[in-house]
């Protein structure tokens, strides 16, 4: 006993977070409808002490809770990059709350709730561990799309994320309950012991294991499982949105490593032809679909959906190399995604929301430099060199074609350029388009100041993109 209470010490960034999580709430009690600012800053110090406390214990690794929370460098790393994505989430989300009256408490405990789902599904080594993350995530996000009641966009997507969710949650469920019927565990590592030296039913193992890739599929919004993802980011408050984009997703790239990876590693064979389903579709109708789109969150969702594609193609490659690069995609994904839907709320003001690909025409006249931001945004997403998404899909498709998938390469190759289409529309529309409104920008400095810095920081991981891919590396090895 002596020993697991020692290893308490691994989980303190996920206590210090419940306690303070505790603490907000009970600020939301008792101040009411005022308690915005208090609420804010609190979350903003919660992030940053614990982006603090796991950086100064990145030496110690280990598993802990008998076998159901690990500590190791990919927890670390995942956690740092969440928490300090969440710190600039609530920055560019607060001045857009504020001017449509959501400057609320609440927003910041569910957000504060829903990053400790994140912490632990990235330290899940247990069925039953990732699961609770996983649903105090969930929730937290159906509640964040619904908060702004007067609106029956919003409604109506929380109604559909909360309902597909639930589905896709029982799924996932079901296939560790036949999972754990067939190898006798619920601990991940217990279960890649049994599948390596027991004499299991593989059948039972690869029905189990359809229900667990439904749920992955969900969760990424991978076709098919994705027709929820463009109405939630189209319905929701774009700050809410801009949250459901980005950290969330590195929480499922963990998901998918502890459970696939991790727990059912001697699968692959199994799993391996899944994804390349999934991948293939993703790429292809997310990319195909993105070019009919005219409002800007929902092309930026079905984009979404091709980037979970190229994603899953360093997944299903199955090496080392290949996990890397899948790592490296999902943090430049996020960075590039916290950028875009960061510019989107730049320019969106009180009774305007700046959503569609028209309300951008002519920006490069009005606000040149913001839309050199922009620019570099989209070059990223679109994989142009010298911005890092280039260095991304390099890695991803490189990873696929190591492991002889010529044909998924070519694939992944061909919706690149046909992808490329979409981003530089946008573009097109800054900067070679007549602007039919005054752009004003009416952002806080300090919002300005971090956007700034954010599509500088993607194009100088462009240029210099070793670092970045070394520390990914280093995880795997």
């Amino acid at each position: 006993m002596m020993f697991e209470v020692i290893n308490m010490s691994f989980a303190l960034p996920e206590i210090f977070m419940m306690v303070m999580a505790c603490i907000i709430l009970l600020v939301v009690a008792f101040i009411g409808e005022s308690s915005g600012a208090a609420s804010y800053w609190l979350s903003q110090f919660t992030l940053v002490v614990t982006s603090i406390i796991v950086y100064q214990s990145l030496a110690s690794a280990g598993v802990t809770f008998d076998g159901s929370y690990i500590k190791d460098a990919l927890s670390d790393v995942l956690k740092l990059a969440i928490c300090i994505i969440n710190v600039v989430v609530l920055l560019y989300s607060a001045s857009y709350l504020r001017a449509r009256n959501l400057f609320k408490g609440e927003y910041y405990a569910l957000a504060i709730f829903a990053t400790l789902g994140m912490l632990i599904m990235v330290s899940s080594s247990h069925f039953l561990t990732l699961y609770l993350g996983l649903e105090l995530l969930s929730l937290c996000l159906y509640a964040m799309v619904a908060m702004h009641r007067d609106s029956t966009m919003a409604t109506e997507a929380a109604m559909k994320f909360f309902i597909l969710g639930a589905l896709a949650s029982g799924m996932l469920l079901y296939g560790m309950s036949i999972i754990y019927g067939a190898t006798g565990s619920l601990a991940l590592a217990s279960i890649a012991t049994a599948i390596q030296t027991g004499d299991l039913n593989n059948t039972v193992l690869s029905f189990g294991l359809v229900f667990l890739i439904i749920g992955i599929g969900f969760k990424f919004g991978a076709v098919p499982f994705h027709m929820w993802l463009p109405d939630v980011y189209h319905g929701a408050p774009t700050a809410v949105t801009l949250f459901i984009a980005t950290a969330p997703k590195i929480a499922a790239f963990a998901m998918i490593i502890r459970l696939l990876v991790d727990g059912l590693g001697d699968l692959h064979q199994h799993w391996q032809g899944m994804l390349i389903i999934l991948a293939v579709l993703s790429m292809i109708i997310g990319n195909v679909v993105a070019i009919a789109q005219t409002n800007l969150k929902r092309m930026l969702a079905y984009s979404t959906i091709s980037h979970v594609g190229f994603l899953l193609l360093g997944v299903l490659s199955g090496t080392s190399e290949a996990y890397a690069a899948s790592m490296f995609y999902v943090l430049v994904y996020a960075l590039t995604t916290l950028g875009a839907f960061g510019m989107i709320i730049l320019m969106s003001r009180q009774g305007f929301e700046a959503e569609n690909i028209e309300d951008y025409k002519g920006l490069s006249e009005h606000s040149p430099w913001f839309a050199f931001m922009m620019l570099i945004l989209m070059f990223s997403m679109a994989g142009i060199p010298p911005m890092v998404g280039f260095y991304a899909k390099l890695a991803v498709i490189k990873a696929v074609i190591s492991v002889d998938l010529i044909s998924v390469a070519i694939i992944a190759v061909l919706m690149s350029v046909i992808g490329a289409f979409y981003y530089l529309r946008l573009i097109k529309v800054m900067y070679f388009d007549s602007p039919e409104k005054q752009h004003e920008i009416h952002a806080p400095k300090e919002m300005c100041i971090m956007l700034s810095s954010n599509a500088l920081l993607v194009l100088a991981l462009g240029i210099f993109p070793g670092s970045l891919m070394a520390i990914c590396i280093t995880v795997f090895s």
